[in-house]
């Protein structure tokens, strides 16, 4: 039985490739990492954004109902003002 000392050639070339690939899916995966993390951040302050356009929402409609509340008591008095003025002048 021969024993060979060096590799072939194909098994060099083939070895050479296999780290190359190697290194490109580190840096693959290294750069879809930093993606990830970004759209993560973007994800989360589109998230605090929402948030606070609800929250402004939510306090503009509770200040349109108090306003409508008001404007109706309002009316009611005026109404009654209105009578009691009609009814004093005979």
């Amino acid at each position: 039985m021969k024993v060979m000392k060096t590799p072939p050639e194909a098994f060099l070339i083939f070895r050479e490739e296999l780290e190359k690939a190697k290194l490109e899916k580190k840096k693959l995966e290294k750069e879809y990492e930093a993606k990830v993390k970004l759209l993560n951040q973007e994800l989360s302050y589109l998230k605090e954004q929402v948030t606070s356009q609800q929250d402004m929402i939510i306090r503009t409609m509770d200040y349109v109902s108090k306003l409508e509340t008001d404007l109706h008591e309002f009316q009611i008095k005026v109404a009654g003002d209105q009578k009691k003025s009609k009814h004093s002048s005979h």
